[in-house]
């Protein structure tokens, strides 16, 4: 398994590598001056032109890659140039409140998503079966942004139950995880719901429920770990996907996290934030990627490492 992990780790060094150098230089050709947006309309040549200088964004294109790179091997990701704060400081500071965001919403879709999944498969073409459908193709379909303003417009100003944004409690937690996990408890229920009527129909299902084993036992243990692989593939890809792509959420309900931050250094054009920032959500990216095979191993014995 070791070896496995430095292999997996050793093949995404150039990926990450051409995620540094295509966001570089995109944001290199992209129109407009960081400088100008830093020191506003009024500044005076003199003052710009030092900037640029302090800034090296008077050298050729390819010095400041090499300088930019330079500082990555060394675990510098430069400063913000709105903030004026390293950027490793400010991704501390604002990745937690993603992670704690994107694991509540796949908390909620694993639990809610899965459990329908299996009910639906006990009973395929009931009525919890086809209600169930029903709402996997609805959720797969309404786009976040919408599910999200839809949650505030119900629950935060109609009812006035739960605060339509920011963070503090559990309170502020609650509609940014919903509408986060809510097309995932929609893929998960259809997902699980599919492996798990294939696994049901099984030889091994029928020698269990002859042997006389109750039927929680034979769900549980037998049926539902012999179907995770599937649900284990979307479970990590979400997860990434959540911890990287959860910008739309956390910035219709003002939560302050790394998503947020990506989106305001973007609007300000804040060059080291945003290379930054993307390089950091790549490295999780292919972590969580390597997570998910290694718990295919652990839900499935007979997936060996290769």
């Amino acid at each position: 398994m070791f070896a496995f992990i430095v292999r997996r780790l050793a093949l995404s060094i150039p990926t990450l590598l051409g995620v540094m150098i295509v966001v570089f230089l995109l944001l290199y050709v992209a129109p407009g001056d960081p400088v100008q947006d830093m020191v506003g309309e009024r500044a005076d040549a003199e003052t710009i032109a030092r900037l640029r200088k302090e800034l090296h964004l008077d050298e050729p294109v390819a010095k400041q890659f090499v300088l930019y790179a330079g500082g990555v091997l060394r675990g510098d990701l430069g400063n913000s140039y709105i903030t004026q704060r390293p950027i490793i400081s400010d991704i501390e500071e604002r990745f937690p409140k993603t992670l704690l965001l994107a694991g509540t919403a796949m908390l909620l879709a694993t639990v809610v998503g899965v459990t329908i999944g299996v009910f639906s498969a006990r009973n395929p073409g009931g009525w919890f079966d086809r209600l169930s459908l029903g709402f996997a193709y609805l959720g797969i379909s309404f786009p976040v942004y919408w599910v999200g303003l839809i949650l505030i417009l119900i629950f935060a100003v109609t009812l006035k139950w739960l605060p339509p944004s920011g963070y503090g409690g559990i309170k502020y937690l609650i509609l940014p995880a919903f509408a986060l996990g809510s097309r995932s408890i929609a893929f998960l229920a259809r997902v699980t719901r599919s492996s798990m009527l294939e696994v049901l129909g099984s030889d091994f299902i029928r020698t269990a429920r002859e042997k006389g084993l109750r039927e929680g036992v034979v769900i549980g243990r037998h049926a539902l770990r012999n179907a995770l692989i599937p649900i284990i593939t979307v479970l990590g890809l979400d997860f990434g996907y959540y911890l990287t792509g959860s910008i739309l959420t956390e910035t219709i309900f003002s939560w302050p996290g790394i998503g947020r931050y990506v989106v305001n250094a973007i609007s300000r054009r804040d060059l080291p934030a945003i290379n930054g920032s993307v390089l950091f959500l790549s490295v999780v990216f292919v972590l969580v990627n390597l997570i998910t095979d290694l718990a295919y191993a652990k839900a499935d014995p007979r997936v060996a490492y290769s």
